[in-house]
């Protein structure tokens, strides 16, 4: 097949069985969607709501929380089309689109994440310099630095590739990620470094001082009560391991297009299906419901609706 600049569409062949299995896929995604959009939404309005959640912890939780419910809608409503299609196509265009839209808001999670760790931190280890510290215009810029910086960095590789030749029409995955510049006719040498560049600065750097942070959080409170070790394991642990998973998934899928052995369908579609589904749907539970004060309003508004 000749090369070609302008393609319509590329065909997506990353889903195992889909022709078999379609309705019970579609039911399956549907159904952690709407549970995405409905646990994420309710904890961002109780935040929004209620005055004395306005605080830095609680206003990054909600950040977090907005941020996974546009990362799953960049993802889930073409998998559902997908699902319910004789073809799995996407053009080429809504392609990077979606790889950009997808490792931005990745990045964003990630230094989110650590903009929460710092809170912590801060809270915990220097109470007193808290209120001067964490401000409101220094949570404000903390909050856009999270969002502004990963669109820029992975916007780079995106232009880049926009109008270059494709010698391949076969997607090799579910969601539009690294390995579809294996489209290309020439992969360029510069933006896979770059790429490396980018992984460290959105993922790398962000994990380890979340690392430091909730280690120095955990030193702390070994010195102090039992009570306030056992509070601080409760609160760290899950959190840690979370941020452990999602890093992991989110390396290797960085990694993939760089790695010479090839990773079988089934291995891939598991492993999206973990990236896609685990940190939304986990992020208000962790992040929110098991939070006192979230937890406490969130009662009151269910009796509200039981009783109205």
């Amino acid at each position: 097949m000749e090369p070609r600049a302008n393609v319509s569409y590329i065909t997506v062949d990353g889903y195992v069985e889909v022709h078999r299995y379609r309705y019970l896929y579609f039911v399956l995604m549907l159904t952690a969607y709407l549970l995405i959009l409905c646990t994420n939404s309710t904890v961002v309005y109780l935040i929004c709501l209620h005055r004395d959640l306005h605080q830095p912890m609680y206003v990054l939780i909600a950040a977090l929380l907005l941020n996974s419910v546009i990362y799953s809608s960049t993802i889930y409503p073409k998998l559902l089309l997908d699902f319910l299609s004789e073809e799995q196509t996407i053009t080429y265009s809504a392609c990077l689109f979606q790889c950009f839209a997808f490792y931005s808001l990745a990045g964003s999670e990630f230094l989110l994440l650590a903009v929460m760790a710092y809170d912590r931190y801060v809270a915990i280890c220097t109470p007193l310099r808290y209120p001067a510290v964490m401000r409101r215009r220094r949570v404000a810029a903390l909050l856009l630095l999270a969002w502004v910086a990963p669109a820029f960095q992975t916007a780079v590789p995106t232009i880049t590739n926009a109008n270059k030749k494709l010698c391949h029409f076969v997607f090799k995955g579910m969601i539009c990620n690294s390995t579809a510049y294996d489209l290309l006719c020439q992969r360029s040498q510069t933006l896979n470094i770059y790429g490396l560049i980018v992984l460290v600065n959105l993922v790398i750097l962000p994990v380890v001082f979340i690392l430091f942070s909730y280690i120095r959080i955990l030193l702390v409170s070994y010195q102090s009560s039992r009570e306030v070790r056992r509070k601080a394991a409760q609160t760290c642990l899950p959190h840690l391991l979370i941020l452990i998973n999602f890093s992991s998934f989110t390396i290797y899928d960085v990694l993939l297009i760089r790695l010479s052995t090839t990773v079988p369908k089934t291995v891939r579609f598991l492993i999206t299906l973990q990236m896609i589904m685990y940190q939304p749907l986990f992020n208000p539970i962790i992040y929110g419901l098991k939070m006192r004060e979230i937890s406490k309003h969130l009662k009151k508004l269910f009796a509200r609706k039981v009783l109205g």
